[in-house]
C-alpha cells in the first residue's frame, strides 16, 4: 500500500512554529513550548502509519520539521535509514570536506556577503582558491573604495568585506574578486552596456555580470583544481546577455573535471546555471539541496540527519 500525504506544511505542527503570535509577543515562549509538544503528537501520528522511515529529502534536511527529523524518534535503529539520493548527497558534501584533493577552489556567488559569511569563513580555513563573485563584487569593491554606481551593494557591510580580505591573507588563501564587469544602464536584457572596472562604476549605472578580466582569473583559478565548490553566479545569468561570467566559471569547472577533478554544484542558482548551460551531466555532482547544502557546508549539524543517524 502507498500513501501520498498531501503537504505537511499545511499543519502548522509539521514546522513547530506557534501561528498568528509574535515573537515580541511575552506569550510566545509559552505558545512555542505548546506547539513543540503537538510538533511530536503530531509526528507521532505519522509514524504510526509505516513501519520503516526512509528520509531522501536532502533539500529539507536542515530543518528540525516533524517529517524530517522528530519523526525518527518514533523508530528504532534498524528501522530508520537515508535514501539513496540522501546518501549520494553525504558523500558528495564528504569529499569536499574531509577528502579534499588539492588545490581547492570554491567559488562563491550571489547577491549578499551576508547570507554567505557563515560558510566563507568556514572555507577560508580549507581552500587554496576562493573566487568571490556576483552582486557581493561590489560591496568588495566599495569597501575597497572603489565607485559602484547603483550596483548591489551592502553598505553596512563593508567593515566585514575589508575582514575577509585580511582573513584571506593571513591564511595564505588565494582571493580572487572581481576586477572589471559589464555594466548596464537599467536592470533589463536590452540594457545598454559597458565593461568598466569595478573601483569605477559611473553613475546611473550598475554592473550585473563579470567582465572579460575577470572572467579570465576565475578560470584560471579553477583550471588546476583538483576539488571544487561552486554556489551562486557570477552575473544576473537569468538575462541572456549577461550570462557570459557564469558560463566562462561552468566552462573552467567542466575542463577541470575532464582533467580529474571533484566538483560540486549546489544551490538553487548554480544548479540553473549548470542546467541552463546544459553541462549539468558535465560535473561531478549536482546538489539538490540550498539551504541544506550551505550548512552542511558551514559545518553545521543537519537534524535530518542527525535523527537518523543518531
Amino acid at each position: 500500500e502507498v500513501l501520498l500525504l498531501e503537504n505537511l506544511r499545511f499543519h502548522p505542527e509539521e514546522e513547530g512554529k506557534p501561528v498568528g503570535i509574535d515573537k515580541e509577543d511575552p506569550a510566545y515562549e509559552a505558545a512555542k513550548k505548546e506547539m513543540k509538544e503537538k510538533q511530536k503528537e503530531f509526528a507521532k501520528t505519522l509514524a504510526s502509519y509505516a513501519d520503516v522511515y526512509v528520509n531522501d529529502a536532502f533539500g529539507t534536511a536542515h530543518r528540525r520539521h516533524a517529517s524530517t527529523a522528530v519523526i525518527a524518534d518514533y523508530f528504532d535503529a534498524d528501522n530508520k535509514m537515508l535514501g539513496y539520493l540522501m546518501e549520494k548527497e553525504v558523500n558528495a558534501v564528504d569529499n569536499i570536506l574531509s577528502d579534499i584533493k588539492r588545490p581547492f577552489t570554491a567559488i562563491m556567488g550571489g547577491s549578499k556577503v551576508s547570507t554567505k559569511i557563515g560558510i566563507i569563513e568556514n572555507l577560508m580555513d580549507k581552500v587554496d582558491n576562493l573566487i568571490l563573485c556576483g552582486g557581493m563584487t561590489y560591496t568588495f569593491a566599495k569597501a575597497q573604495g572603489g565607485k559602484v554606481g547603483v550596483s548591489i551593494c551592502e553598505d553596512d557591510k563593508l567593515d566585514l568585506a575589508r575582514d575577509i580580505i585580511k582573513k584571506a591573507k593571513e591564511k595564505g588563501v588565494n582571493l580572487v574578486l572581481g576586477v572589471d564587469c559589464v555594466a548596464a544602464d537599467s536592470f533589463s536584457n536590452d540594457a545598454k552596456t559597458q565593461v568598466c572596472s569595478v573601483m569605477d562604476i559611473p553613475e546611473g549605472w550598475e554592473g550585473l555580470d563579470a567582465g572579460p578580466k575577470t572572467r579570465e582569473l576565475f578560470a584560471n583559478a579553477i583550471k588546476g583544481a583538483k576539488t571544487i565548490l561552486w554556489n551562486g553566479p557570477a552575473g544576473v545569468f537569468e538575462f541572456d546577455n549577461f550570462t557570459a561570467g557564469s558560463r566562462a566559471i561552468a566552462d573552467a569547472i567542466v575542463d577541470a573535471t575532464n582533467n580529474g577533478a571533484f566538483s560540486l554544484v549546489g544551490g538553487g542558482d548554480s544548479v540553473a546555471c549548470v542546467n541552463k548551460f546544459g553541462l549539468a551531466d558535465q560535473v561531478s555532482y549536482v546538489s539538490t539541496g540550498g539551504g541544506a547544502l550551505l550548512e552542511a557546508i558551514e559545518g553545521k549539524v543537519l537534524p535530518g540527519i542527525a535523527a537518523v543517524k543518531g
